[in-house]
């Protein structure tokens, strides 16, 4: 995330921690894993050391520096839950985002806790669990219109803004047979919707989700319709990434987010981290 959008961002996500009650709707919690395709349960992780998390603090909420100063963020803490379940010692350090992979690959950390998208070239060179966490699309509206879910039909009579050049523009165009209104930014297509300057808005959910239970949103808008999650224009998401020949570690990780799941930590931490959904 540029550091100019650092500030905004993290004061959204401080009014969505202070104030979850304001979220209007219950929170949707995603699922990543299938009820019925169970791991094999791998071997004992057995460590002498302390197993190193790798992450970076500019990106909330999935990680972020907490007010004393310490990594914390969904990510950060689903890891430090991975660790009690797996019975080992984990430690957490703060790098910067772009650094993160080097240092892995220097043995300078053991896994990667942080948004590194999970895409062919990355599995090349690294292990990775599956995903705890992806990018969905969401469309927004104001609040006050009234204005129907979100299909091809509506969006073809209804001004619908997107960011120029994104992935979402091209998902608009190629799925939903639209010409949008293009901004430079998501913070002005974000004052476009509230201006009413358009009525949808669609875009990065996780984004839309900090800015809609944020201030600057001021309870202007709200999500509408499902979310979209197609691999080719948003990703697969993201996972714990550790070195190609850690394969016992990445196991153990993955084991250890689907008791989460099954056990309810996860939802926990999603509930403490997102009390405005992105999906």
């Amino acid at each position: 995330m540029p550091l100019r959008h650092v500030r905004s961002v993290l004061a959204a996500l401080s009014v969505l921690l202070a104030v979850p009650a304001l979220a209007a709707e219950p929170v949707t919690i995603p699922n990543f894993w299938n009820p019925r395709a169970r791991l094999e349960r791998p071997e004992p992780l057995q460590t002498t050391r302390p197993v190193r998390f790798l992450t970076d603090d500019e990106y909330p909420p999935l990680h972020f520096a907490g007010p004393d100063g310490n990594p914390t963020g969904f990510a950060v803490e689903l890891a430090r839950a991975a660790c009690e379940k797996l019975g080992v010692t984990c430690t957490v350090q703060a790098r910067r985002f772009d650094t993160l992979l080097d240092a892995l690959q220097a043995n300078q950390g053991d896994v990667v806790a942080a948004a590194v998208p999970l895409t062919a070239a990355l599995r090349a060179d690294h292990r990775a669990t599956r995903p705890y966490f992806r990018w969905p699309a969401r469309f927004a509206v104001r609040g006050d219109k009234g204005l129907p879910v979100p299909d091809a039909k509506v969006i073809g009579e209804h001004p619908t803004g997107v960011v120029s050049g994104t992935a979402h523009e091209a998902y608009l165009r190629r799925f939903f047979h639209v010409t949008p209104k293009a901004y430079p930014d998501l913070a002005t297509a974000e004052a476009a919707l509230r201006r009413g300057e358009i009525e949808y808005l669609f875009g990065d959910g996780l984004a839309l989700a900090l800015w809609i239970g944020g201030t600057d949103a001021a309870g202007c808008c709200a999500f509408s319709g499902g979310d979209y999650l197609e691999n080719r224009y948003f990703g697969e998401g993201i996972g714990f990434v550790t070195r190609k020949e850690d394969e016992v570690l990445a196991r153990a990780l993955d084991d250890a987010l689907q008791r989460l799941w099954d056990e309810g930590k996860y939802a926990e931490l999603y509930l403490r981290f997102f009390p405005v959904s992105p999906f």
